[in-house]
């Protein structure tokens, strides 16, 4: 009962899916549909271009020369300077080697001698008591007498010495010493001698332009080109699905070889080409890839190149067969899309290695 149930919402599935993307409702058992695609239409058209646009030619007309002499200064004029030196004389000169001086001589002081009175006791007078000798009396007194004395002045001569003449000096007059010596003096001073030297000249030839350089102008017409170019005329896309054999939806080997290490196709290989691609090609406008594969012996990066060459090679025959080229793909995958063991390091046997040198086709979509 599940399982009816499941089939049932499977049909029912289909069926929406179907309708959603313009598939057909309950087609038969075993077959396949591609989307049938509307190629871009294209038309020619013819239109008038100009490839030249109009110029100006222009000839140029040389300048022309003439010849004429120049005098010209090699050498400037200058001067010369020469040194005349002095001219001298050789004269005795006297001169003093010792100053006169006055030397002096001391005269000592002289002396006198004098002699001075001084009253040493002045004279004086007065009376004077005097005891009598012999008085017989016992008091003395009765035997005194007064006298008046006069004692006269007292003096004393007193030498002394007198200068006669102070100490003094007296000049002795020492006369100077003289000498000679010899000098050399200028009888004429130096002078430098000016000395005028004249400028040189030479006569030249030289190259004057007598007319300038000019153009003459040659107009050149423009020039046109009528061309026919390809524009887009209708725009394709998807329209709607096409009935297709389901196995040519999966990659199909065709028995197709090549010259050793070579892209070249053998006439086997034609042959083959023309047998199994051309009727397709030709019965059904549909796009087909065509794929290249090597075994995995030799450098993979030269595997990989050889194998494009050789998808390539297909392609260009059938584009010589008239086949539009749009509607082929070339891809070479070289030793990466090996169908057994045999990679790298494996040891394997010629015909495990030659089933994978192959070349495959598969159809990529239907076309209008």
């Amino acid at each position: 009962m599940k399982q009816r149930i499941l089939q049932g919402l499977m049909l029912v599935a289909g069926i929406a899916f179907a309708q959603a993307q313009d598939l057909p409702v309950n087609p038969p058992p075993g077959k396949c549909y591609v989307k049938c695609i509307t190629k871009d239409t294209f038309k020619d058209v013819t239109e008038t271009i100009q490839v030249y646009p109009a110029y100006n030619k222009l000839k140029v007309v040389p300048a022309t020369y003439t010849t004429v002499e120049e005098k010209v200064l090699i050498k400037e004029a200058t001067k010369k300077f020469v040194y005349v030196p002095a001219t001298y004389e050789t004269v005795n000169v006297d001169f003093v080697k010792k100053e006169s001086r006055n030397d002096l001589k001391v005269i000592p002081a002289t002396f006198g001698s004098s002699s001075k009175t001084f009253e040493t006791n002045p004279a004086t007078s007065g009376w004077e008591y005097r005891v009598l000798e012999d008085c017989p009396s016992v008091n003395k007194e009765a035997c005194v007498a007064a006298c008046f004395v006069e004692h006269p002045a007292q003096f004393r001569d007193v030498p002394f010495t007198t200068l006669a003449n102070d100490a003094k000096t007296e000049a002795i007059p020492v006369a100077s010493q003289t000498g000679t010596y010899s000098k050399s003096v200028i009888i004429t001073p130096a002078r430098v001698n000016e000395i005028e030297i004249p400028a040189k000249y030479s006569t030249i030839k030289k190259q004057v332009i007598a007319t300038p350089a000019s153009t003459t102008s040659e107009t050149v017409a423009a020039k046109s080109e009528t061309i026919t170019r390809t524009v887009l005329d209708q725009k394709g896309g998807i329209s709607s699905w096409a009935e297709v054999e389901c196995d040519l939806l999966d990659p199909t080997i065709i028995p197709i070889f090549y010259e050793t290490a070579s892209a070249r196709l053998t006439p086997a290989s034609k042959k083959v080409i023309d047998d199994m691609l051309l009727p397709l090609l030709n019965s059904k406008p549909v796009d087909i890839e065509l794929r290249s594969h090597t075994d995995s012996r030799g450098n993979a990066d030269y595997n990989k190149s050889l194998s494009q060459q050789r998808a390539n090679a297909v392609v260009n025959y059938l584009v010589s067969k008239g086949i539009k080229r749009n509607r082929l793909t070339a891809k070479g995958y070289g030793e990466f899309k090996l169908t057994n063991r045999c990679a790298d390091g494996v040891k394997c046997s010629d015909n495990e290695h030659a089933k994978n040198r192959r070349t495959e086709f598969r159809v990529l979509s239907k076309t209008n």
